[in-house]
């Protein structure tokens, strides 16, 4: 079984591409999503209130609100966050991993997956790109955000030239050119590809 990354910087589209796979019988780990759900655990929400205060706590669980604002404009508190949550979200991940050792491979699906260090436990990696101005107007419509907003969260990430030199495989999500047949072919590749190394 292969573990392959997928990626893309904030309004790339990347959970609409791992939607895509799961209709092809493909197991998707949603780190973004089990990070929200560690940031309710108690022992996590103990970490938060001590390193950033109360003001982040809302019956006795995170706010994630107040904590965005704290964290996306103060680079060494994100990185704080990170060191709670990143390694509770790999344990969970290889857990989870254990599950599903009969399929050809299996998607860890993050947005920081590179700037986290992730990537290197992935035998593979995909980054889903779309150009900037396309992006910055997804995540201003999904989140009802004003477009400065959306730009100092870009900040917190790697520029997305980075990212594909890193990956192994690019998805185009630029609107003109179709996903399936994209994510059809690379689907097989890696299937192909895990078959070579079972044997």
């Amino acid at each position: 079984m292969l573990k392959v990354g997928l990626t893309g910087n904030i309004g790339s589209g990347k959970s609409l591409i791992a939607r895509i796979f799961e209709t092809l019988q493909i197991p998707v780990f949603y780190a973004d999503v089990e990070g929200k759900k560690i940031l309710d655990t108690s022992s996590v929400v103990s970490d938060i209130q001590n390193i950033f205060g109360l003001e982040v706590i809302k019956n006795q669980k995170t706010d994630r609100k107040a904590l965005a604002k704290i964290v996306f404009s103060d680079k060494l508190k994100l990185t704080k966050l990170n060191n709670i949550i990143h390694p509770a979200v790999r344990n969970k991940f290889n857990t989870w991993a254990k599950n599903y050792t009969g399929t050809p491979y299996i998607l860890y699906e993050a947005a920081i997956l590179h700037e986290s260090g992730h990537y290197k436990y992935m035998d593979k990696t995909i980054v889903v790109t779309a150009p900037e101005k396309l992006r910055i107007k997804r995540v201003m419509k999904r989140d009802s955000i004003l477009e400065e907003m959306v730009v100092e969260r870009m900040a917190n990430q790697w520029p997305q030239d980075i990212k594909v030199k890193l990956a192994d495989w690019v998805i185009n999500n630029n609107e003109e050119e179709l996903l399936i047949p994209q994510v059809v072919k690379l689907h097989k590749k890696i299937i192909e590809l895990n078959h070579l190394i079972s044997k």
